[in-house]
């Protein structure tokens, strides 16, 4: 049987790109609206449900509730409201686009929007000046439109976000390069961790931290009190992803922190770690730790594991523990290498669950590289 369809959200970037055109037909006396339809920052269109508008003193305020579709995030249910105002004294072309209640404020460099400004990225404002020009056009009003973006519960919602550490302030930001959100694409953390980066760069960082989530990256700060928070990235199961991020904005040296169950997938080549897109082949596990010296009993227990934390309790307590974890971490090396090209070194902080590292390992850039081309002693382990 086919599985289910999954469905297809759309950004903060589109929610209030829609509430805004709703806004502008508000001021038009059209009250009845139940949804409008908008343009895509790159291409296309969608149409977006409008919870409601409303009039008060020539100013339009519409509301839509946002949608992650099956791939929801902190802001899937955030109320995002466009407040409008149209001078039709002021003759000149222009939309002015302001941030207010919920929405944050940037106060770092390295963001795509300058210290001070709302923190509204480029395409969302792209896409919210075109939606007003279309409603302007369609309904035939004129004039110069200021739009003001609010998320009532946005200063909440930020507080689960890594808006705070980006020096973002005062709520979420206002996100969507593409203005849809594919299911499990997760856009908005993509985007939030190629901000951090940027921001980490901008500060004169030269290494990266990613780490796998919260406690892989305290973990980490226990043992390296000396990284600094602005390169500190928790990157969840974007691992390719992360690791071609980082490598194209030129960091010297990238650090990944995790737990033995991504570690596992990482070796295993998958781009993506999230359960729905990968699984642990106990198989290959197994075969992996016979190769290194387990007997064959423990290596068949492995083989029929359900989970990764029995693997590891099994492996520390094989006489070739070292080894086999160690054999692992290298083929995690391997795949990194593979994803962030020859340039930057690569070190692996590996903890078990209670925040013992177990393995650090560090390879070398360029110089890895270079003997993989000649020896071919590096080639990937079987």
């Amino acid at each position: 049987m086919a599985g289910k369809r999954l469905r297809t959200g759309f950004t903060t970037g589109s929610a209030a790109a829609a509430a805004a055109k709703a806004a502008v037909f508000c001021l038009a006396g059209r009250r009845d609206l139940s949804e409008v339809e908008i343009p895509l920052p790159e291409k296309g269109r969608m149409t977006i449900p409008i919870e409601g508008v409303e009039l008060f003193d020539g100013i339009a305020r519409a509301m839509v509730i946002k949608d992650g579709g099956d791939d929801p995030d902190a802001t899937h249910r955030a109320r995002i409201i466009c407040m409008v105002r149209i001078e039709p004294e002021r003759l000149e072309e222009g939309v002015t686009i302001k941030g207010g209640r919920g929405v944050g404020r940037v106060t770092r460099q390295g963001l795509p929007v300058a210290v001070g400004e709302a923190a509204i990225n480029p395409a969302p404002r792209r896409q919210i000046r075109k939606a007003v020009a279309e409603a302007l056009l369609e309904s035939g009003l004129k004039g110069a439109v200021t739009v003001t973006v609010e998320v009532p519960d946005g200063e909440k919602i930020a507080k689960k976000t890594l808006n705070p550490r980006l020096g973002i302030v005062g709520g979420i930001s206002i996100l969507g390069t593409r203005g849809t959100v594919i299911p499990f694409s997760n856009e908005a953390y993509r985007e939030t961790i190629t901000l951090a980066m940027d921001v980490a760069r901008a500060g004169g960082a030269s290494t990266v931290v990613l780490s796998t989530g919260g406690r892989s990256e305290k973990f980490l700060r226990w043992r390296r009190p000396d990284l600094s928070e602005s390169c500190l990235i928790q990157v969840a199961d974007f691992f390719s992803f992360s690791l071609r991020e980082a490598a194209k904005r030129g960091f010297k040296e990238i650090i990944y922190a995790c737990f033995f169950g991504k570690l596992v997938k990482m070796a295993q080549g998958y781009p993506h770690t999230h359960a729905r897109k990968s699984r642990i082949d106990f198989d290959t596990l197994a075969r992996w730790c016979a190769l290194a010296g387990m007997e064959r009993r423990k290596a068949r227990a492995i083989k029929n594991a359900n989970t990764a934390r029995e693997v590891l309790r099994v492996v520390t307590e094989d006489m070739h523990g070292k080894e086999i974890i160690g054999q692992i971490v290298k083929r995690a090396l391997f795949w990194a290498r593979k994803f962030s090209g020859p340039s930057p070194d690569l070190t692996y902080y590996l903890f078990d669950t209670e925040g013992k590292l177990l393995v650090e390992m560090r390879e070398k850039g360029m110089r890895v590289s270079r003997e993989r081309s000649g020896s071919g002693k590096d080639k990937p382990l079987p």
